[in-house]
């Protein structure tokens, strides 16, 4: 099956990167010259996704604007032959067609997929949190899509992390199927090592059935009045299969100063146009420490 429609969860007040969140969102924040939410994009545009839906708030209207042509721009740059920089700039706007539904209140992330339905209709899609930012190719979208068709069901993406910070993730308890493969049989949020059934950790890639959908609708909020996606994907596994997959590539977290700040470095040591200088800076620094 083909996954149309991808979900990004985009409302977030970016509390990590104060003070420059309280002007630029969060997802805008740039790995070189491209944000972290595009890189989303693309990975979703790669896996054949045409629709893309952000559920964002109030006060992240730059998001939008980003994404809407900028014909001054462009016609300036056309008649100035800045042809590469053109093309950077109509990139974005044409990965996707792309539309936003807004969430009022920060009431968690099952809240926020749950915003979509009606955008998203009754089909499968994919959930992608933009702070996860994965560099592989193919994708790792790309790559769930082949597992969720071989499976005939919903996929979560999952990496490896060491027991002794396991505690700070979601984990899956499942049983290996085949290589990167396994069959979720429960979700626990954040447990202790001792408790935590794996070390198999949630990344933020999910494809889902719509049934979804009325999972969360009828999980009942958390302590802090959120619908939290994992208690959705609990009811979900009563009558729908769920499978963990260890995806080929490297993960860098985009929600951290520190993590956004290495992904950059790793992204500019891979492309062509920036790895002699990027090499050329680690060196520098590396000399003087």
């Amino acid at each position: 099956m083909q996954i149309r429609k991808a979900v990004i969860p985009a409302a977030g007040l970016g509390t990590r990167f104060l003070p420059v969140t309280m002007s630029v969102p969060k997802e805008l924040l740039p790995i070189i010259d491209r944000p972290l939410l595009q890189y989303a994009i693309a990975e979703a545009a790669e896996a054949g996704v045409e629709e893309v839906i952000i559920v964002t708030s109030p006060g992240k209207e730059s998001i939008s604007g980003y994404f809407q042509p900028q014909p001054a721009l462009e016609q300036r740059l056309a008649a100035s032959g800045e042809t590469d920089l053109l093309a950077k700039v109509v990139e974005a706007a044409g990965l996707a067609e792309v539309s936003f539904v807004l969430q009022h209140e920060a009431l968690g992330l099952g809240h926020a997929v749950l915003m979509a339905k009606d955008a998203v209709g009754n089909e499968p899609f994919v959930v992608i949190l933009p702070d996860d930012i994965i560099s592989h190719t193919p994708g790792a979208i790309s790559q769930m899509v082949q597992v969720s068709n071989e499976q005939n069901a919903g996929v979560i993406a999952v990496e490896v992390v060491p027991w002794e910070v396991v505690h700070n993730y979601g984990v899956v308890d499942a049983t290996q199927v085949s290589e990167r493969i396994h069959k979720i049989h429960g979700l626990v949020e954040k447990p202790s090592r001792e408790q935590a059934p794996s070390n198999l950790t949630i990344v933020g890639r999910y494809i889902l059935s719509p049934q979804i959908f009325d999972a969360l609708e009828n999980t009942p909020p958390g302590a802090k009045g959120e619908i939290q996606l994992t208690d959705g994907l609990l009811a979900l596994l009563n009558e729908h299969e769920l499978f963990a997959y260890e995806f080929a590539g490297a993960r860098f977290d985009g929600g951290t100063p520190m993590g956004l700040l290495r992904a950059s470095l790793a992204f500019a040591l891979e492309r062509e146009d920036t790895s002699q200088e990027a090499a050329e800076l680690l060196r520098e620094f590396r000399d003087k420490s």
